[in-house]
């Protein structure tokens, strides 16, 4: 080195803008599954089938909800524009919600929430398993003790599966008939854009493609034990994680909303 050059020190480069935005829409797709099925579970409480049923319905709706609002709160650190977990859970309008769309199904019978709930717990055991990974440790730590609670759900949801399949002829029925109506919701989780490539590539998030074949090696074991079929249509519905939703979301959101709505800027 001559005398004449200089050395200029560098300031360790943080995330860019479009990464910081992308990690934000991510974080938000994620908090947005677990909100609105937490919202689904609670709507079983005093109802469901039995009572040890309807606390264990509860306490997995409670689970949900605890990690949405870990991420939500991390998603407004993220944005950084003074927003709340109650903000993004409360004030937003269902265009903005991301959630896919098998969480926001109705609950219909007990069997038809079991199918709902056996197909998500078995994709959120890879999730969390992948992004208990992640490069962000933030996330990481979320996804690490989610994923304790995942495994828990996932042999409730295929316990239940299980006993209503190989069960009676009317619980076999209904449970078929859940699982009907759900299959169409599915293949939307393990459907990439844009987001997740960036995410992935940044170490931040995982491709959900990848937990493709780990899914169905769970549902085919369980059906296998519950003389299910997999259902033969082949038509999927997508849209959730952008802002496309069925007709059920908006009921739920009013529902999930409306305190807050009535009383602008309430405070607990």
């Amino acid at each position: 080195m001559t005398g004449s050059e200089s050395v200029v020190a560098r300031e360790p480069q943080g995330p860019t803008a479009e990464v910081e935005a992308t990690l934000l829409t991510y974080l938000l797709r994620h908090a947005d599954d677990n909100l609105v099925l937490a919202q689904r579970l609670g709507e079983w409480i005093s109802n469901g089938p039995e009572l040890e049923e309807d606390i264990a319905l509860a306490n997995v709706g409670i689970d949900f909800l605890g990690q949405a609002r870990a991420i939500y709160t991390y998603a407004a650190a993220v944005e950084g524009a003074g927003r709340t977990e109650d903000d993004f859970a409360m004030l937003r309008p269902e265009r903005e919600f991301t959630n896919c769309l098998l969480v926001e199904q109705p609950n219909g019978d007990f069997a038809q929430t079991m199918a709902r709930q056996l197909f998500f717990d078995a994709y959120q055991l890879s999730l969390w398993d992948a992004l208990s990974r992640s490069n962000d440790a933030t996330l990481a730590g979320i996804a690490a003790k989610a994923l304790k609670e995942a495994r828990y759900h996932y042999r409730h949801s295929s316990m239940w599966v299980i006993r209503l399949g190989d069960g009676t002829d009317e619980s076999h029925r209904r449970m078929q008939e859940g699982v009907d109506a759900m299959w169409r919701f599915t293949a939307e989780l393990f459907t990439g854009d844009a987001v997740e490539a960036l995410m992935v590539e940044q170490g931040i998030g995982a491709d959900p493609a990848t937990f493709a074949a780990a899914w169905r090696g769970r549902i085919d074991e369980v059906f296998a034990a519950a003389t299910l079929l997999i259902p033969e249509d082949p038509y999927q519905r997508m849209g959730g994680r952008t802002g496309f939703h069925t007709e059920h979301l908006g009921h739920l959101l009013s529902e999930l909303q409306w305190m807050q709505r009535t009383y602008p800027g309430l405070e607990w």
